[in-house]
């Protein structure tokens, strides 16, 4: 299996990992037998880089992981944010990157986790009341203290990155990017996690499972899916970018694959490490056959022709959000 650099402080993952949010928050009903099953299979495939969040429940996420990993802990890059202050009983009360908020949630984090340290833990956003050098300083400790193996950041920008690398070393920087989302490339941030030598993260590369193709209308999303809510995935959105995801089904289906895989393929070209969500057992085979593809130039060329930036129709969240990740 294929093993590729995470940034430049010694990480190494298998070049696509797995992204367990959806196995316990906000994609509707949980079924915790297979997600398990799909954490084993995932392992068994060769995925190494496992991400989670403290907010991911709150906290069942990181419990599900517990019982899945078992005594196989030692085989992955284990993944976990905070910064969101989040009570016990799980009551989440605002933004707090703190260093004293850091600790507290990497304490609880590690109990929930079954472990003694965590490979890669990230600010999960921006605290607007606590400079970033204060944030990475105090997640730096933490790795002074073996607790940690390296911090990363989620949805910053150009300029804060830079500002945090300064600080202390970032390893990963996660984001969303996908033939959908494509403002990493024209705001400066993925350019700038090159250049430092940080490792590029994307959550949602197949676009909250729009180019999956499993979506036809609204209807599609089970009752309590967050997703009802992003303008991307209103009924006249969800329309337009079909148009999208079948220009993608042609190229792929040249290529001899699906059309998820051939966007996960496009991440990998790119030079990132994608995270694609899963609960299901035959997504995850289906994600991880996407490292066997070559996109070779003329079908970059293709696929950016199809997909180029600004393609979707409707914004990728709702605008409170948008303006929080462009701290």
């Amino acid at each position: 299996m294929k093993q590729v650099a995470l940034g430049s402080q010694g990480l190494r993952v298998f070049e696509l990992g797995l992204g367990c949010m959806g196995m316990s928050a906000f994609y509707g009903d949980r079924d915790d037998t297979e997600s398990v099953a799909t954490v084993h299979r995932a392992l068994d495939l060769g995925v190494t880089l496992f991400d989670t969040a403290e907010v991911y429940g709150p906290f069942t996420n990181e419990k599900l992981l517990r019982e899945a990993l078992g005594g196989r802990r030692d085989e992955v890059v284990l993944a976990t944010k905070f910064g969101l202050r989040i009570e016990d009983d799980g009551t989440v009360v605002g933004p707090d990157g703190s260093p004293a908020y850091a600790r507290r949630a990497l304490e609880r984090s590690l109990r929930h986790l079954g472990t003694d340290h965590v490979d890669l833990y990230y600010l999960h956003r921006v605290d607007p009341d606590v400079p970033i050098e204060e944030s990475v300083g105090g997640m730096g400790e933490l790795v002074a203290e073996g607790k940690v193996r390296c911090i990363g950041v989620s949805e910053t920008s150009a300029e804060t990155l830079r500002r945090a690398h300064a600080a202390f070393p970032v390893t990963a920087i996660q984001s969303e990017y996908s033939l959908f989302e494509r403002d990493a490339e024209h705001n400066g941030v993925l350019d700038t996690a090159r250049e430092l030598g940080i490792g590029f993260v994307p959550f949602s590369p197949l676009g909250r499972g729009f180019l999956t193709g499993t979506f036809q209308t609204r209807a599609d999303l089970p009752e309590g899916d967050a997703r009802r809510a992003l303008p991307r995935f209103g009924e006249e959105a969800i329309a337009a970018n079909l148009r999208v995801v079948e220009a993608l089904g042609r190229i792929a289906d040249r290529k001899g694959c699906t059309t998820a895989q051939l966007a996960l393929a496009w991440t990998i070209a790119a030079g990132t490490v994608p995270i694609p969500g899963t609960r299901r057992r035959a997504r995850i085979e289906e994600n991880v056959a996407a490292t066997e593809i070559t996109l070779t130039a003329e079908d970059l060329a293709e696929i950016d022709a199809a997909s180029p930036h600004g393609v979707a129709t409707g914004a990728r969240n709702v605008e409170a959000a948008l303006a929080r990740d462009r701290r």
